[in-house]
């Protein structure tokens, strides 16, 4: 294999309550990237967009990926990769995470597939660690699995592909910036046994209901009662988007990542379509621009759109 073109999508992660443990994938909004396999040891990152995102494969979320796989495997070839990024930094829709996964994914089929999902999963969280600070893979593993996934441990690496309920996911990006190593420098050290139980119900419930495709008890366990009412107060009309959600008829939703993105999941296209029209005219009345999406929860993740 020489060539490979992938489709790499946004992802969820959290899922309100499963703070760094849960992900979903979705259809809606995706890279695109392109990966050349070179006779020659050179890592050679290429931007389309217009992100400003460094280039220098040591300072690029890909580029890292890539010369990790490349030391693991002590190879003479080399990597060529054009990103074309839809997917907008510090979105909280995992735009460091596609460029991560697709890496990992791309570098493993110009290899001969030499690496397991797992191992790519390993490998693509060098590139989350450069962009947060943090090795975790709550984006990176749905993107990678497709569906949503339970991330149980990431050393050694568990990773839970869950069941991909029927529903629909509305997501709006107010473009305002939340970048995601200041989103966790806010969050609290400590937090009180009253708390956790709730929240370890909430998980558990949300994992529960998504297995059994109960929505009703996905809807009563999309609450998160530590990380949620800290990073709220960083998006702007959160409380009111999320209220207004659930009164057009959401199961429930929150933060997406470390925001400032929401989402909101619905039985019905009607319901989400209604849902991220509010969302457009509540940030359009405060002169926010935002980008909202509806799409299906996304059960393959990375897509391999062209190889030879």
């Amino acid at each position: 294999m020489k060539k490979v073109k992938l489709k790499v999508p946004a992802t969820v992660a959290n899922l309100v309550c499963g703070f760094d443990i849960l992900g979903m994938a979705v259809h809606d909004p995706y890279d695109e990237m392109e990966f050349r396999l070179l006779e020659t040891p050179d890592i050679i990152i290429q931007h389309t967009d217009s992100f400003g995102l460094p280039e220098e494969p040591s300072k690029n979320v890909a580029g890292i990926v890539l010369l990790k796989i490349q030391e693991h495997f002590n190879l003479k070839n080399g990597f060529e990769v054009i990103i074309h990024k839809h997917i907008k930094p510090g979105s909280g829709l995992g735009s460091s995470a596609a460029s991560a996964a697709g890496a990992a994914f791309g570098a493993n089929i110009l290899l001969g597939n030499k690496l397991s999902k797992e191992e790519m999963v390993h490998f693509a969280m060098f590139g989350e660690e450069l962009a947060s600070g943090v090795r975790h893979a709550d984006n990176i593993a749905p993107c990678i699995y497709g569906g949503i996934t339970l991330v149980k441990s990431t050393d050694p690496i568990d990773i839970i592909p869950l069941n991909s309920p029927d529903l629909f996911v509305t997501a709006v990006h107010p473009q305002v910036e939340v970048k995601t190593s200041d989103a966790r420098q806010i969050l609290k050290k400590n937090i009180s046994l009253k708390s956790a139980v709730e929240q370890w119900g909430n998980i558990a419930g949300l994992v529960a209901g998504i297995e059994k495709n109960d929505f009703p008890l996905i809807g009563r366990s999309l609450n998160d009662v530590i990380i949620e009412p800290v990073r709220s107060i960083l998006i702007p009309k959160f409380d009111e988007i999320k209220e207004k959600s659930l009164q057009i008829g959401a199961l429930g939703g929150g933060i997406s990542g470390s925001g400032p993105s929401i989402f909101m999941l619905s039985e019905q296209k009607e319901t989400a379509e209604k849902i991220a029209h509010m969302m457009e005219l509540v940030y359009n009345e405060i002169e926010i621009e935002s980008f909202v999406y509806v799409s299906k929860i996304n059960p393959t993740g990375i897509q391999i759109v062209e190889e030879n």
